[in-house]
């Protein structure tokens, strides 16, 4: 059992105010950091569905709603940033937030500068194409195509796995085309300027959904991925903090309810911290 599966079942077990676990992150934004000046600044992403998104200018999607639950439970003001994605994870590692309530997907890039809490959700990569798409029945097919991702992204990140996919049958990856935002890759695709676009099965399942005479889900693009909450690298007290509520999200079953109302499926077998 490594330091922080153990400081996390130490955590669970007291009261989510309480800083029980010592070893100190980065001072700004460090648990005791946060209790000295009663608040906490957050940043989530404006437009993740259905993660996190704006309908009618209400915030809405899962970490919205996991982020009411931590408010009421937190002995300290929650401040909210809600942002275009290329600042977020920025801002935590320089300290601007203090977390990030946002479906980030683990990626090993990621990891050098940030921490991740135990998985909300599965966040394997998927390939995404038009309805009436005929060329393109398998990832093989992908060979050559223009595909479309978020910059800086986990779909973006997948492309090392594709192209080693594609060698294996003599393909190579086509044009690159990085968006800062989904629903204008999902657009292009719509209008034929893409062949496909790579995101997150729960997103593309949520698209396809809404959207079935225009889209279809394809295969997988990488390996199994998942999304979690992150803070800046070593800050373990917060990550600590936030892992205690998740943790107990899952005991009393509220996450795979909330997984279940915004995903339309619930992930019970989730690892239990995030993979390294």
């Amino acid at each position: 059992m490594n330091f922080n599966r153990r400081a996390l079942l130490l955590c669970a077990a007291v009261a989510l105010p309480l800083a029980a676990c010592s070893k100190k992150g980065p001072d700004g934004s460090s648990l005791e950091a946060i209790q000295a000046r009663g608040k906490m600044v957050v940043a989530t992403e404006d437009n993740y569905k259905p993660f996190e998104y704006i309908e009618n200018g209400e915030p809405k999607g899962l970490d919205h709603d996991l982020l009411a639950g931590l408010k009421k439970k937190a002995a300290f003001d929650i401040q909210q940033q809600i942002i275009p994605w290329s600042g977020l994870l920025p801002g935590v590692t320089t300290g601007k937030y203090d977390a990030a309530i946002t479906a980030a997907v683990i990626t090993p890039e990621r990891l050098k500068t940030l921490d991740f809490t135990m998985p909300i959700a599965e966040a394997t990569q998927y390939y995404v194409v038009r309805a009436g798409e005929t060329r393109i029945k398998g990832v093989a097919d992908l060979a050559g195509k223009k595909v479309g991702v978020q910059s800086g992204g986990a779909s973006f990140a997948a492309l090392d796995d594709l192209k080693v996919t594609l060698a294996k049958s003599g393909g190579e990856l086509g044009e690159v085309v990085q968006y800062t935002s989904f629903p204008e890759a999902y657009q292009d695709l719509a209008n034929g300027r893409l062949d496909y676009v790579i995101n997150g099965i729960v997103n593309l399942t949520s698209l396809t959904a809404e959207q079935p005479g225009r889209f279809r889900i394809g295969e997988a693009a990488g390996r199994p991925t998942y999304a979690a909450w992150a803070v800046a690298k070593g800050n373990i007290t917060l990550l600590n903090y936030l892992n205690a509520y998740l943790a107990g999200a899952r005991a009393d079953g509220s996450l795979f309810e909330l997984q279940q109302k915004w995903l339309g499926a619930s992930f019970t077998d989730l690892p239990d911290a995030a993979p390294q």
